[in-house]
């Protein structure tokens, strides 16, 4: 059986190699993406067990890129993490009215994130 996939997007390249560090330890693939069209460009490839998600970034930011996943047929079953630096409720309400099942504020450990990519792809 293969290993679930784990898509983050964040425009960090830091960010996403200290996440593709934890996640390739705990087990899963990765695929990685530095922005909301990266992302999308690389879901015509891959479609993930799960997403990890950036709110600020260039080109097309995380809430711009949740509202493509909402409308996406394909896609709707893909389980939708969270992390970013903004912490207001109003921002956290409106991810998940998209589509975001789970939400983690910046910075975390690598073991939160672990264990909440755990809960929403097993």
């Amino acid at each position: 059986m293969a290993a679930p996939t784990v898509l983050p997007i964040d425009d960090s390249a830091a960010v996403r190699r200290l996440m593709r560090m934890a996640l390739e330890r705990a087990g899963y693939a990765v695929a990685e993406a530095c922005d909301g069209e990266d992302a999308i460009d690389q879901l015509v490839a891959v479609t993930p067990d799960a997403i990890v998600c950036d709110l600020g970034m260039p080109r097309l930011d995380g809430l711009g890129f949740l509202r493509y996943l909402r409308h996406h047929p394909r896609l709707r079953q893909v389980s939708l993490l969270v992390l970013s630096t903004e912490s207001r409720q109003t921002v956290k309400d409106q991810a998940r009215v998209q589509v975001a099942q789970a939400f983690l504020q910046k910075p975390c450990r690598p073991g939160d994130l672990i264990a909440a990519i755990r809960r929403l792809v097993h």
